[in-house]
């Protein structure tokens, strides 16, 4: 079975919507990771980020998280016309989901729950404000497997009937930007993925 280009994908709904800008739903995970999808995307799509993420401890970090994505937004200039909204943050949630799975190593069928956890609030959050499109900037991150979250978002959109869009965006060195950008804006960026077990580990 041949690999999907998921960049490529990108690149031809972004050619398809020609000067119109969609309604994009981005699920954000942090500010580094944001700062090259942002910069990227915002050219191309209206775009109201989502932070939606139950799995982050302890709460003084998702504190600090949020506050990060919400400081990017404000001083990016590319970034002016860009919405924020915040999920709730309710640590059971994503304890309910990880049960079971707790001595399952980083990546592994843990980290999907958690995946679907946040891409299913994520397709709910864009239904409710009636976006075009839902993707997350989780793709940008080299320890994250891109197949993986593009299948687990297009199941999540395609119950709700939303448009899912495909992305990889470590793809066009999206990953390397992110660094440059986070030492920009001068971001705090985070030695763990989120939760108490990937500190553990």
């Amino acid at each position: 079975m041949n690999k999907i280009n998921y960049q490529k994908e990108l690149d031809r709904i972004i050619e398809k919507n020609g000067d119109t800008k969609p309604r994009l739903l981005l699920h954000s995970c942090c500010a580094p990771c944001s700062s090259y999808v942002l910069e990227y995307l915002s050219a191309y799509f209206d775009i109201t980020v989502f932070y939606f993420n139950p799995n982050i401890s302890p709460e003084s970090e998702y504190a600090k998280r949020v506050n990060e994505v919400k400081r990017l937004i404000a001083e990016m200039p590319s970034c002016s016309q860009v919405r924020f909204m915040e999920g709730r943050y309710e640590p059971q949630e994503f304890y309910s989901c990880a049960k079971g799975l707790e001595e399952e190593p980083e990546g592994g069928e843990r980290c999907l729950k958690c995946f679907r956890l946040r891409l299913k609030e994520a397709a709910r959050a864009a239904k409710e404000i009636n976006a075009d499109y839902v993707c997350t900037t989780l793709t940008i991150s080299p320890l994250k497997n891109a197949e993986n979250l593009n299948r687990i978002g297009e199941e999540e959109a395609e119950s709700l009937g939303i448009k899912w869009l495909p992305s990889d965006f470590k793809k066009k060195n999206g990953y390397k930007r992110s660094i440059e950008l986070s030492d920009e804006y001068n971001l705090f960026r985070q030695n763990y993925c989120g939760c108490v077990f990937s500190k553990r580990d």
